[in-house]
């Protein structure tokens, strides 16, 4: 049994597997809705996830930019102007936030 909550349009705002404050009604779980729901929140969750490993990504991606550029294995001038436009602007930012350069956090620990 899950307990929803409805707009006004009758369209499900929330759905929980107990009750709370503001439920309009229950439903059965294998109801259309509610599996819809699921479904929907299940590829909300997985999007937000990917979003949070793309902006992990680019850190390392700065990083790993950085350490070529400093062995001489890639100068700035290779890459395109947008990508150069852009580079700068993160390490100025990083920068101005207090020279921000470590990959890894404080809190963890280990070498990637």
């Amino acid at each position: 049994m899950f307990y929803v909550q409805r707009d006004s349009q009758g369209h499900l705002i929330r759905v929980e597997p107990s009750s709370f404050e503001g439920a309009s009604g229950t439903l059965l779980p294998d109801d259309h809705e509610v599996q819809a729901w699921l479904a929907s929140q299940a590829a909300e969750d997985g999007l937000l996830q990917l979003k949070q490993s793309d902006l992990d990504m680019i850190r390392v991606l700065e990083d790993l930019i950085s350490v070529l550029m400093t062995k001489g294995v890639l100068r700035i001038t290779d890459l395109p102007a947008a990508a150069q436009a852009k580079l700068m602007s993160r390490t100025q930012a990083r920068e101005a936030l207090g020279g921000i350069s470590r990959l890894i956090n404080d809190e963890e620990t280990g070498l990637i």
